[in-house]
């Protein structure tokens, strides 16, 4: 129940009437650019997605607060 081999000849009959022999090439390169584009940008968010779950797995150092002697004071810095 799905396109025949005829139903195809007459889309790209109408496609060729419409767009014309000259454009098909260069509509054909556009789709081809904008799809490899999209493929990047699809591995590129992958990419990003996948970062942060490997940092998370080693914990950042802690910032250095303000030491304090041995009485739990901080200490004045001279």
């Amino acid at each position: 129940m799905g396109i025949q081999g005829w139903q195809w000849l007459l889309i790209l009959a109408v496609i060729l009437l419409l767009f014309g022999a000259a454009k098909l090439p260069a509509l054909a390169k556009s789709m081809g650019q904008s799809a490899r584009v999209f493929k990047g940008e699809m591995k590129a968010m992958k990419e990003d997605d996948e970062k942060p779950t490997a940092e998370s797995a080693v914990a950042p150092p802690a910032p250095d607060a303000k030491r304090s002697d041995s009485s739990g004071s901080p200490t004045a810095n001279p």
